[in-house]
C-alpha cells in the first residue's frame, strides 16, 4: 500500500468492522438491503479522516447507494472501499462512481461465492455435526453449533475486511495510472451490468389483456421484444428517481397506483398487483 499522510487509525478499522459484523443488517429492507449496515460501517472511517463536518457528509453520500451482497465473504468489499476511501482522502482522484463502480461490480459475484461456500456447505456441514452431537438430547449439538460458526464466521470476516483493506490500497495504483480513465469507465460498466442483471431477474410485469381478434397481447409483446413492459417499468423507475429525484417510497406509491388503475381496466392481471405490493 502507497503511504499517506491521512492514515486510518487502527481503533477506527476495528470499529468499522465491528459495526460491519454485528450491524450488516441494519434497518434492512426491500428498498435498502444492506445499505445503512454499510453506511454505519463507513461512519468510523470518514470520521478518523476529515475533521470537518461537511467533508464527513460529503464522503458519507457516497455510500447511500443500494447495497447486498453475502455478509461474510462481502465483508472485502468493505475493506476494499476503505482502502479507497483513505485515497481520496489524501487527494488521490477517486470519485464516488469509482467506489459505487467497485462496489456493484463485487457485491454480486463475492454473494454467488458466499451464498455457495457458507451457506450452502459450511453452514449445512456444521449443523450436520451438530444434530448428530445432540442425539439423544445431548446439549453439546447446540453448543459446538453456535461456538464453532460464531469463531468461524469472525476470525474469516475480519480476515477478509482487512485484506479486502490492503488490496483497495492496491488498487488505488492502477485506479490513478495511465490507464485510470478507461479503468474507471470498465469497473463502472460492469457495476451498471450486474444492476442491469439484478432488475432483469426481479422485475417481471406482464399484461391480462386479450386482443379483439384472439391472442394474448402478451404473447404479441414477447414476440416482438420479450420483457418489453418489464424493462419500460424499469426504465420508468429509473426516469423517476435519477432524473426526478423522487423518492424510493413515493416510486413504489405510484408504481402501486398504476398496477391497482391497470387491474381495474383489464390490463393487469392479479398476479401484477401481487408482484407490486411484494
Amino acid at each position: 500500500m502507497a503511504e499517506y499522510s491521512k492514515k486510518v487509525s487502527k481503533k477506527a478499522l476495528a470499529k468499522s468492522f465491528h459495526n460491519w459484523y454485528y450491524g450488516n443488517l441494519t434497518c434492512f429492507s426491500q428498498e435498502h438491503m444492506q445499505t445503512f449496515g454499510y453506511l454505519t460501517s463507513m461512519l468510523p472511517i470518514v470520521e478518523d479522516l476529515y475533521d470537518k463536518k461537511e467533508d464527513q457528509a460529503k464522503a458519507l453520500s457516497t455510500y447511500q447507494a443500494f447495497f447486498n451482497t453475502e455478509p461474510q465473504i462481502g465483508t472485502m468489499i468493505v475493506g476494499v472501499t476503505v482502502g479507497l476511501e483513505e485515497a481520496r482522502a489524501n487527494g488521490e482522484p477517486i470519485d464516488d462512481d469509482t467506489i459505487n463502480g467497485i462496489r456493484a461490480g463485487l457485491m454480486g459475484p463475492l454473494a454467488g461465492i458466499g451464498d455457495s461456500l457458507i451457506v450452502g456447505t459450511l453452514i449445512p456441514i456444521l449443523l450436520g455435526i451438530a444434530m448428530g452431537l445432540a442425539e439423544g438430547g445431548s446439549v453439546v449439538g447446540p453448543i459446538f453449533y453456535i461456538v464453532v460458526w460464531n469463531l468461524l464466521a469472525y476470525f474469516g470476516m475480519k480476515f477478509a475486511y482487512y485484506r479486502g483493506y490492503d488490496l483497495g490500497g492496491a488498487a488505488v495504483e492502477a485506479l490513478v495510472g495511465p490507464n485510470a480513465t478507461a479503468l474507471r469507465e470498465a469497473i463502472v460498466l460492469v457495476g451498471t451490468m450486474v444492476i442491469g442483471g439484478v432488475a432483469a431477474t426481479w422485475v417481471s410485469v406482464s399484461t391480462a389483456l386479450q386482443l379483439p381478434g384472439g391472442g394474448a397481447l402478451q404473447d404479441t409483446l414477447n414476440g416482438i421484444y420479450p420483457n418489453l413492459l418489464s424493462l419500460i417499468v424499469t426504465v420508468f423507475c429509473w426516469w423517476l428517481m435519477a432524473k426526478k429525484k423522487v423518492s424510493p417510497i413515493v416510486t413504489m406509491l405510484i408504481l402501486l397506483v398504476i398496477a391497482f388503475l391497470g387491474a381495474c381496466c383489464g390490463f393487469f392481471g392479479a398476479a401484477t398487483i401481487a408482484s407490486v405490493e411484494a
